[in-house]
């Protein structure tokens, strides 16, 4: 990512109580405003956390439909962005910056909030900050407590799996990612298949408590593999072949398949993570570094964090992950993001684009011309 530093502001340089930054997040289902401020320590104050889940929108049709989407955004983010200042019992004039989502995710909704914090930015005089969605899910974990550079990070959510060696804010390497689906998918993908409703992944976890994880055997895709990528799309139609397989299939046939679907799901994050560890490992020999941090919405639940232990304990890594609601989509940890950004001098211009992707590796993001590299945007 490019930002251009703010010459008025030097790093570091604010009011004594910290830097206070206003967070915007549209670029899924759920629409949030959030106010953190940011302490000279580093350390992090939450203010005011406000999100909207459009669940009840997207039920009717298994998944999120991107345009109802982006309507929902517009209609529910202006009363979101009074609720989190009056939470935080302050006005636009008590804010450092505003910071919002810039991609990657479903670039209607990216857009509503990128353009309102646009507008926030110019009507009130205050800088912005275009954040990396994946970036924010990155120090999620920092909102809760010191969580230095660098760490080894999985990041789990609906439509992203990759391992990436987090060595600073802005230095991210990619050690491996899926090569179809995401964890989040094959979850969403599998619990539509069997019927348990949406939001799938959630629905999945429930039904797997009452299930026998060993009844179907399912693959684990790649786990032989010498690199750290991820595949789910094998598991997936393995999922749906044994489901189409059972004769009038009853509530506990759901929960068996559900449990074995977690199951070979929690094994493949382990087995890959495992993989990733060790390359962490040549890259930073220091015991101290062995930090592993797991964030986005799948790293709430509780099987594959347990599966994550078991592999963290194998290879001597602390497992540091955020609260379940700072899990899933939410505007406090765009919020961190941008005041990580603010604390360095960083800013954005106001023609920032939105990005429908826009990887973390930078050299990556080089690579992929949809995720905005090279078109004008943030300055370098």
């Amino acid at each position: 990512m490019a930002f251009a530093a703010d010459p008025s502001k030097p790093q570091g340089a604010s009011a004594s109580s910290g830097l206070v930054v206003l967070g915007l997040e549209t670029s899924c289902d759920e629409t949030a405003a959030a106010v953190l401020r940011l302490r000279e320590d580093g350390s992090a104050e939450v203010l005011a956390d406000c999100v909207y889940s459009q669940i009840e929108e997207h039920t009717p049709f298994g998944g999120v439909v991107p345009e109802i989407a982006a309507r929902a955004h517009v209609d529910a983010l202006d009363a979101l962005i009074r609720r989190a200042l009056d939470e935080a019992q302050m006005g636009f004039a008590d804010l450092d910056a505003v910071a919002a989502t810039s991609g990657p995710g479903l670039v209607g909704g990216v857009m509503v909030g990128l353009m309102t914090a646009k507008a926030i930015s110019l009507a009130a005089d205050i800088p912005l900050i275009a954040v990396n969605h994946l970036e924010g899910h990155a120090l999620s974990p920092r909102l809760t407590g010191a969580c230095p550079f660098p760490y080894l990070l999985l990041l789990i959510s609906g439509g992203h799996t990759q391992l990436l060696a987090v060595d600073d804010l802005t230095e991210m390497t990619r050690l491996g990612s899926t090569i179809d689906d995401a964890a989040g998918e094959a979850f969403d993908k599998t619990a539509k298949i069997m019927q348990l409703g949406y939001p799938g992944g959630p629905a999945m976890e429930r039904a797997a408590l009452s299930g026998d994880a060993t009844r179907f055997d399912l693959p684990r895709p790649l786990t032989r593999s010498p690199n750290a990528d991820f595949s789910f799309a094998g598991l997936k139609t393995a999922a749906r072949r044994a489901w189409d397989a059972l004769d009038n299939p009853d509530e506990q046939d759901r929960n068996d398949l559900a449990a074995s679907v977690q199951a070979a799901i929690a094994d493949c994050l382990a087995d890959r993570s495992r993989k990733a560890m060790a390359m962490f490992i040549e890259r930073h020999p220091d015991e101290a570094a062995r930090r592993f941090v797991v964030a986005g919405g799948v790293a709430a639940n509780k099987a594959v964090k347990s599966a994550l232990e078991a592999a963290c304990a194998d290879f001597g890594f602390t497992l540091s992950a955020p609260p379940a609601k700072w899990c899933t989509d939410n505007a406090v940890m765009i919020a961190l993001a941008g005041a990580e950004r603010l604390k360095r001098g960083e800013i954005s211009d106001l023609d920032a684009p939105a990005r429908p992707r826009w990887p973390l590796d930078q050299r990556a993001a080089a690579d992929d011309p949809a995720s905005g590299a090279g078109r004008k945007g943030p300055k370098a």
